[in-house]
């Protein structure tokens, strides 16, 4: 999160040029991620998952040792009710990543797109309800609209939006506990991908063990795209980092549309996914329901950007 030490006034975090390259850095490689996951739709999502796992820690562990934050993961690793925080924290990423992973290789990027629309507004509703934050009557008619939105595509559609709302939720309660956990997102990121070795590891080693995992099968192409999984995480996260010290929270928060937005050209103009009148009626109202939320709820400092 922003730091205002770093960065000065606020109104000077706002308009900082190098904040805003490194947020829109981090950003621009989050919202390719269709494609670069598009490369691995032949793998299991579970072994693609797995592999992100594994050399996530590898590159951020790179990171922390090069920041030298090893201290604070051992100071992580201490605290048993921590510990067990980032345990949770880590099980709801995972959950985000599979969902995606998996939707991207069965063409449902513009529903994952829909997800992370909505997904600041879910986690408006779990303030409400987890944190005792007070929902204001605009917030409470903007997530009306999104609802409105998840229903008119369940209802016109047919299909119920499990995709979208897989991914919003699960997001939305990894962001509940990283709030309430006092971690920042590297060491935090490094210390519950490490928790999840423990199922990883022996998953892939399984794989190997039965001759079913394609890693080392003789096609070093998709090796490499399985290795960069890692780094794919790690980069991001080392330019959000610099923002968030540079930037306010209101502009890091305008600036995180680029994500959904960048999904939502790539499914609809590069992979053809079909993109109907209700599609339509569902996107309208997600973004007047999010116009509402960013414009209403934006300090008056974080005017300029």
């Amino acid at each position: 999160m922003a730091d205002s030490s770093a960065g000065g006034q606020p109104e000077e975090q706002a308009l900082s040029p190098a904040g805003i390259f490194f947020a829109l850095g981090a950003y621009a490689i989050w919202g390719l991620f269709p494609l670069y996951f598009k490369l691995l739709t032949m793998v299991p999502a579970l072994e693609v998952l797995a592999h992100r796992v594994i050399w996530s820690v590898v590159f951020v562990s790179l990171l922390v040792s090069l920041l030298r934050r090893w201290e604070q993961i051992v100071r992580i690793f201490l605290n048993r009710r921590l510990l067990g925080t980032m345990l949770f924290s880590g099980l709801a990423i995972s959950l985000n990543w599979g969902i995606f992973i998996w939707a991207v290789a069965h063409d449902r990027v513009l529903e994952s797109s829909l997800g992370y629309f909505i997904s600041p507004l879910v986690s408006v509703v779990f303030g409400f309800i987890f944190l005792g934050e007070r929902l204001r009557p605009w917030q409470l008619f903007a997530v009306g609209l999104a609802t409105a939105g998840v229903l008119n595509q369940t209802l016109q559609l047919g299909t119920f939006p499990w995709v979208a709302l897989g991914l919003a939720f699960s997001f939305g309660v990894y962001g509940l506990i990283r709030k309430l956990a006092p971690v920042d997102a590297i060491s935090g990121q490094l210390v519950e991908t490490m928790l999840l070795l423990v199922a990883a590891l022996p998953y892939l080693a399984w794989l190997q063990a039965t001759g079913s995992g394609v890693f080392g099968a003789g096609d070093v192409r998709l090796d490499s795209y399985l290795i960069l999984a890692g780094l794919a995480t790690a980069a991001p996260l080392i330019l959000f980092a610099q923002a968030a010290k540079r930037l306010t929270l209101a502009t890091v928060g305008l600036l995180q549309y680029i994500v959904p937005t960048s999904h939502f050209v790539l499914a609809v103009f590069i992979f053809g996914e079909p993109f109907s009148l209700a599609h339509g009626l569902s996107f309208v109202l997600i973004w007047v329901a999010l116009s509402i939320y960013v414009l209403k709820g934006r300090p008056a400092h974080s005017s300029k950007v």
